[in-house]
Parts: structure tokens; C-alpha cells; sequence
């Protein structure tokens, strides 16, 4: 019987350059999709997964995502006398969504490091890997699709999406074979091919299940590009090992919020979804003179 996955890595110790001046005292984890946080979607995701602890690397100036997530007591005692019992509630919530746990980032520049940073908590079982700063939004939730994989095959995996051909030197293309249904076994992933070097439309990223020896491997990970620790050297350096699937996400829409224009593009999506806005906002939207 597989491992259970309980724990979630969340990198969030980015400087954020692409979003300056804004991030300059805002982590761009923080940046508001229309009225929560971006980090506070991929939260949700890994809770309704069924994870337990989440496992948050910050950096110098990631205060206010451990604000966010505490017990807001002042807060909820102004919202009551006021009688908002209903946002009252809501704030309880995200303070009672999982155990957060958080850590202070150190070591080399890149992606790998926040990964490795996180050992100590995670400790000996297999565990999940979750970007602050992007997501899929998808019915059931992206890392219950890869869960139950998990359970089914005891293969670690990788979330995949299809990309149009002319975007797929933008991520990592996974060359795959099939197993059955969703689940594809992964040869290789080349970065950012040109799309007519690309193995297939398949990009393989986002949200990672791996085992523990993921740890040992990053540790003993040589630097790469631009002098930096990266995850996906580590990963190809562990499929040497074992087999490593990519779960391709049923019903899923990924969101890079990344960048400034598929951050704005993600915020008008929910706008347009939001209960409260959607009316006003699809005609405003329309009323414009483009």
C-alpha cells in the first residue's frame, strides 16, 4: 500500500522582480486574485487534496503570507462588534486550513534550494511540491488527480498539461509512452525546446509527488544554469533511477500568474467567475472601447 502523502512544500522565497515596484514590500505571492492571495489558491488545492502540513520557504520579506495564514484575533474581534460574522468565520478558516510550518530559505539561488530546504520537516516519506506563484485550477483539485495516481501506481509524478505548439518554449516538454488513461511514463523533459525540437505538447510542471530521495539527490546536485540549484537537474539526474510518471490534468486550466500579463489575464478569469462581480464586470468589459 502507497505511502501516504501528508505534507506539501511550497517554495514562496522569490524576489519577484517581474512585478517591481509592487513586490518591492509585497511578496508577489501576496498579489490579490481578485480578493484572496495567489499563494492562498494553491493552499486551498493542497487541502482539499487531503494534504495535513504545508510547509511554506520564505525569505526576508515574506512576513505578511505568515500573517495571512495565522489566527487573525484582533481582526476577528473588530469583525464581530461590527457583526460580520460571516467574514469573521472566513478568516478563522484560512488560519484552520491545514498545519503551516515555515521556513527561511538559504543556500544557492534557484529552485532547487527551497526544495532542500524543507528536508528536515518532511523528513523520511514521500511528499508534494506546489509553486506559490502559480496553479491549476481543475474538478477533481490537480494534486488529487496526482494522489490518486500515486496510490494507484507508487510512481512519483509530475502534473502535465497540452500547450499550443507555438508555446512550448516556454516549459518543460516531457517525451512520454503511455500507461493508461492520463498517466504516461516520462523518457525524458527537455527545457524550453523549439517547437519543432519539441518531444511533444506535453509540459510537465507545476506540482511534483517525490520521495525522499529527491533530498539526497538535490544535495549532491552540482550547480547549473546561471550558477543555480535546479529542480528539474535533480529530477532527470532520480529518473535515472526509477520510473517517473506525468499525470495529465483532467478538466484543468492552468493559470501562471507568474507574469504580468497572464496575471491580469487571471484576474479578469475570476472576475468573470466571481459571484459578487461577474455581472457588472462582464458588462463593463463589454462597454469598453477596444
Amino acid at each position: 500500500m502507497a505511502q501516504k502523502i501528508r505534507k506539501a512544500v511550497i517554495p514562496a522565497a522569490g524576489i519577484g522582480t517581474r512585478f517591481l515596484p509592487a513586490t518591492k514590500a509585497m511578496p508577489k505571492e501576496m498579489l490579490p486574485i481578485v480578493d484572496k492571495p495567489i499563494i492562498q489558491y494553491v493552499v486551498e488545492e493542497a487541502v482539499s487534496s487531503g494534504i495535513e502540513e504545508i510547509v511554506i520557504v520564505t525569505g526576508w520579506n515574506k512576513r505578511s503570507i505568515e500573517d495571512h495564514f495565522d489566527y487573525p484575533y484582533e481582526l476577528e474581534k473588530r469583525l464581530l462588534e461590527a457583526g460580520k460574522k460571516e467574514q469573521a468565520a472566513e478568516m478563522l478558516k484560512i488560519a484552520d486550513m491545514a498545519n503551516f510550518i515555515y521556513v527561511r530559505q538559504k543556500g544557492p539561488y534557484g529552485n532547487g534550494t527551497p526544495i532542500l530546504n524543507a528536508r528536515s520537516v518532511i523528513g523520511d516519506e514521500p511528499f508534494a511540491i506546489l509553486w506559490g506563484d502559480e496553479f491549476i485550477h481543475s474538478d477533481p483539485p490537480r494534486l488529487k488527480q496526482m494522489i490518486e495516481a500515486w496510490e494507484k501506481h507508487e510512481v512519483p509524478n509530475i502534473s502535465a498539461v497540452r500547450v499550443p505548439k507555438d508555446s512550448v518554449s516556454r516549459y518543460g516538454i516531457a517525451d512520454v509512452s503511455p500507461i493508461e488513461g492520463n498517466v504516461f511514463k516520462i523518457n525524458s523533459i527537455v527545457e524550453k525546446p523549439a517547437p519543432d525540437k519539441a518531444p511533444s505538447d506535453l509540459a510537465a510542471h507545476g506540482a511534483y509527488i517525490m520521495p525522499p530521495r529527491l533530498f539526497e539527490i538535490l544535495a549532491e546536485t552540482p550547480l547549473g544554469k546561471d550558477g543555480e540549484l535546479w529542480l528539474i537537474d535533480a529530477i532527470s539526474a532520480l529518473l535515472k533511477e526509477q520510473d517517473i510518471h506525468a499525470i495529465e490534468i483532467k478538466n484543468g486550466i492552468y493559470y501562471d500568474t507568474g507574469n504580468k500579463l497572464e496575471y491580469l489575464k487571471t484576474v479578469v478569469a475570476f472576475g468573470l467567475k466571481h459571484p459578487d462581480l461577474n455581472g457588472d464586470f462582464r458588462d463593463y468589459l463589454k462597454s469598453l472601447d477596444l
